[in-house]
C-alpha cells in the first residue's frame, strides 16, 4: 500500500511540469488561441512519438564505438538532440503545419512546445517513476532543468518554423525549415552534453547557458506575442525578427 503511495506521488511529480508549462503557454496564447482539441491532439502525439524515438536512439547508441568525450558527444547531440527534435517536430509537420488553425506565427511556437511536453511529461515519468524511483531529487532536477529545456528547445524550433512558413520566398522558407531542425538540436546537443562530459570547466558554463536560453527565447516568444496582439487589434507590425536569425 506504501509503495502504492509513493508511486502516485512520484507519477504526480513526474507529470506536473509538463502539464504547468502547457498551461502557461495557453494562456499566453490568448489573442488568438488555438482549438483545445488540436492542442491536445498535439500533446498526445508528442507522447506516442516516444515510442519510435526510444527504438531509434538504442538502435543508434549501438553505433556508438566512440570512447570517453567523443561518445559522450555522439549521444548528446546524435542520439538525443537529432532524434528527439526531428520527431517532436514531426508531429507539429504532420499533423498542424499545414492545417488553417496554424494561421500566425505565435502557432508554431505553441503547437513546437505542445509536442516538445508531450514527450518531456512521458520521458520524465521513465525517469521520474521508473528508472530513478529511488533517488528523490531526481524529480526536482527535471523539474526545474530537463522538461524546461525541452519547452526552450522547442520554443526556437516554432520560432524559425513560423518564419519558413510565412516566408515570402521559397528559398527563405528553405533555409528556416532546415534551422528549424538544426538549432534546437545543437541547443539540445550542447545541454546533454555539458552534464554528459564530466568536464568541470564546461559545466560552470551550465548555469550561463541555461540562462542564455531562456532570455533569447523568452525575447523569441514576446516577438510573436506582440504580432498576435498587433493582429487582434489591426495595427502593423513594427517588430523586427533579425537579431534572432
Amino acid at each position: 500500500m506504501k509503495g502504492n503511495y509513493m508511486r502516485l506521488n512520484l507519477l504526480i511529480t513526474a507529470i506536473t511540469p509538463g502539464l504547468a508549462l502547457g498551461l502557461i503557454i495557453y494562456w499566453f496564447d490568448r489573442h488568438d488561441r488555438e482549438p483545445l482539441r488540436v492542442l491536445m491532439k498535439v500533446f498526445f502525439m508528442g507522447v506516442v512519438s516516444v515510442v519510435p524515438t526510444v527504438l531509434i536512439e538504442n538502435l543508434l547508441s549501438s553505433f556508438n564505438f566512440f570512447p570517453g568525450i567523443l561518445g559522450a558527444a555522439y549521444t548528446a547531440f546524435i542520439i538525443a538532440g537529432l532524434t528527439e527534435e526531428f520527431m517532436k517536430r514531426k508531429v507539429v509537420l504532420k499533423y498542424v503545419y499545414y492545417n488553417p488553425v496554424f494561421d500566425e506565427k505565435l502557432d508554431g511556437i505553441v503547437y513546437c512546445v505542445m509536442s516538445a511536453l508531450g514527450f518531456a511529461t512521458i520521458e520524465n515519468i521513465m525517469y521520474v517513476v521508473f528508472r530513478f524511483s529511488d533517488i528523490e531529487s531526481i524529480g526536482l532536477y527535471r523539474a526545474v532543468l530537463s522538461v524546461p529545456a525541452h519547452m526552450l528547445f522547442a520554443i526556437t524550433m516554432g520560432y524559425y518554423l513560423s518564419l519558413a512558413k510565412f516566408s515570402a520566398t521559397p528559398e527563405n522558407s528553405r533555409y528556416y525549415f532546415k534551422k528549424s531542425l538544426t538549432v534546437p538540436v545543437v541547443l539540445h546537443g550542447i545541454f546533454d552534453f555539458i552534464l554528459m562530459s564530466g568536464i568541470d570547466l564546461l559545466m560552470l558554463l551550465f548555469i550561463p547557458f541555461v540562462i542564455y536560453m531562456w532570455v533569447t527565447n523568452l525575447r523569441k516568444l514576446n516577438v510573436y506575442y506582440n504580432d498576435s496582439k498587433n493582429k487582434e487589434s489591426g495595427t502593423s507590425n513594427s517588430f523586427h525578427h533579425d537579431e534572432f536569425q
